[in-house]
């Protein structure tokens, strides 16, 4: 009989295998998301020395201030938006998507497109 896999550790086999061929340098970052049941999380991260440069969440109030949901498409695009507003006060103009292992629609997809509408190029 075969074990039954929970959607995390399936999704976390994904992500081992988009993460194989993804990596962010200095010049290109990688633009990392997770989405969890309540809220999204974003990060630019640089894998040549291992450091966050910028990231964004709707944990923050200043990201989750007039939202109806923190889980919605809509707080999505805001991650989104503030995301790359501060990569670029960084420097950063060009990154590397990896959508963590989640198919590429919904909440992914919005903040992908708020990203790449307020600046960023991927």
């Amino acid at each position: 009989m075969a074990t039954v896999k929970s959607r995390n550790a399936l999704r976390v086999r994904r992500h081992d295998r988009i993460r194989k061929r993804l990596k962010g340098s200095a010049q290109r970052p990688r633009l990392s998301v997770f989405r969890s049941l309540h809220h999204v999380y974003a990060q630019v991260i640089d894998d040549a020395t291992g450091r966050t440069v910028v990231a964004a969440s709707t944990r923050e109030k200043a990201v989750a201030e007039g939202l109806k949901s923190k889980a919605s498409t809509a707080a999505a695009q805001r991650v989104g938006e503030i995301l790359a507003q501060r990569a670029k006060e960084k420097g950063v103009t060009a990154v590397v998507f990896d959508r963590g292992g989640y198919k590429y629609h919904g909440r992914i997809k919005a903040l992908a497109d708020a990203a790449r509408s307020a600046g960023l190029e991927f």
